[in-house]
């Protein structure tokens, strides 16, 4: 028989399971009424973190990936508007960078997910919860590189800020995903700060 498309659905087979109702009265379900906290409903699912931790670790998730969001398209804009005797050098490292915050953006998400929240998506979103500011204008190459430093930076600041009650709750999938961002945005503002002298 032919092989699999390389692009087929692997989960074509899947079947939904039973409804379960906030009651519990649905079959399969395990009687646990989900919790409304603040303005977001909470389901409570049992990962072994409680669900005050989860909350505040799924929140600051919320705003890592904001402040991500904000500095991928940034990075991307200084990309593309880039212009001076450094041009080729920054246009390259710039793209190399959005490239990779892209992918950190879809992790950062996914982790959120995990924990059973949703990931925000949006402009307004992003702009409520970001750290980071938006540029007014198209800065010299020169105050690119010191924006991008200082964003780079906040963005380590954000992330280190969830860590104490990422360690309280045990929750090692997050502390690791913090880790790997904290160690790329940390060297990637050192390369850029190299550029300055």
């Amino acid at each position: 028989s032919a092989a699999p498309s390389p692009w087929s659905n692997p989960w074509s087979t899947w079947r939904r399971a039973p409804c379960t109702t906030a009651s519990g009265n649905g079959r399969g379900g395990n009687g646990r009424a989900a919790k409304v906290m603040g303005d977001r409903e909470m389901s409570s699912i049992d990962i072994g973190i409680a669900d005050d931790a989860r909350k505040q670790i799924g929140d600051g998730l919320a705003r890592l990936l904001a402040d991500t969001y904000t500095l991928y398209l940034k990075t991307h804009n200084f990309h593309w508007n880039v212009k001076g005797p450094m041009f080729n050098t920054l246009h390259l490292m710039f793209e190399q960078q959005y490239t990779e915050l892209a992918l950190a953006v879809d992790l950062i998400a996914e982790r959120i997910r995990a924990l059973d929240f949703p990931a925000p998506g949006s402009y307004a979103a992003f702009a409520r919860l970001t750290s980071l500011t938006e540029e007014e204008g198209v800065p010299t190459a020169e105050e690119m590189i010191r924006i991008l430093v200082k964003d780079q930076e906040a963005v380590v600041r954000t992330a280190r800020s969830i860590f104490p009650v990422v360690d309280a709750a045990h929750d090692e999938p997050t502390a690791d995903l913090l880790t790997q961002r904290m160690q790329v945005h940390e060297k990637t503002a050192w390369m850029l700060r190299s550029l300055l002298g």
